[in-house]
């Protein structure tokens, strides 16, 4: 009898032990997996992807932290010609100082397509004040904005009316002759 109680307590003994190491294993398992994650995050940076839409333009933002620069279509916006263009599309920086803080401590990336030059910077300013508004979550500098003009952060839903048939345009029809 005595054999049997010293084996069954033998036995409880390595089974005990046994479940100490997998919850020790567990535990560690799982502190190692919030380490990763830990570090995954760190190395994410924050980017913010916004689009907006003017006529037949469509301009994408991409903005994250970084040292101030702004590019469109890959090429730096110093290097535009014209002065006009430039200021146009950094109206919504140039509303308040706020704009202007936030604007040196982030990256743009302006990707725009289609249309004419136009609506391209219309679009393209539209973007860049949407942007920083979603990426701050300044209410203060959405107010600014929207006073300023409504335009920056709402798109514009106007379109082109498609052509019909028996005219040249979408309204105008074929002159008819008498004679």
């Amino acid at each position: 009898m005595l054999e049997k109680t010293e084996n069954v307590q033998a036995e409880d003994k390595v089974i005990d032990n046994v479940k100490k190491k997998d919850e020790e294993n567990i535990t560690s398992t799982k502190e190692k997996q919030k380490k990763r994650t830990q570090r995954k995050t760190s190395q994410i940076s924050k980017v913010i992807i916004v689009k907006s839409k003017r006529k037949e333009t469509i301009a994408r933002a991409y903005i994250k932290k970084g040292s101030g620069r702004i590019t469109i279509n890959s090429v730096d916006i110093n290097a535009l010609e014209s002065e006009m263009t430039k200021s146009f599309i950094l109206e919504p920086l140039s509303l308040s100082s706020a704009a202007r803080e936030y604007a040196k401590s982030l990256d743009i990336k302006l990707n725009i397509k289609g249309g004419g030059r136009s609506a391209q910077m219309q679009a393209a300013r539209s973007v860049i004040a949407k942007g920083l508004v979603k990426f701050t979550n300044d209410d203060s500098l959405k107010m600014t904005f929207l006073n300023y003009d409504r335009g920056f952060l709402v798109d514009n839903s106007r379109r082109v009316e498609p052509k019909k048939f028996l005219g040249t345009k979408a309204r105008a029809r074929f002159q008819t002759s008498y004679r």
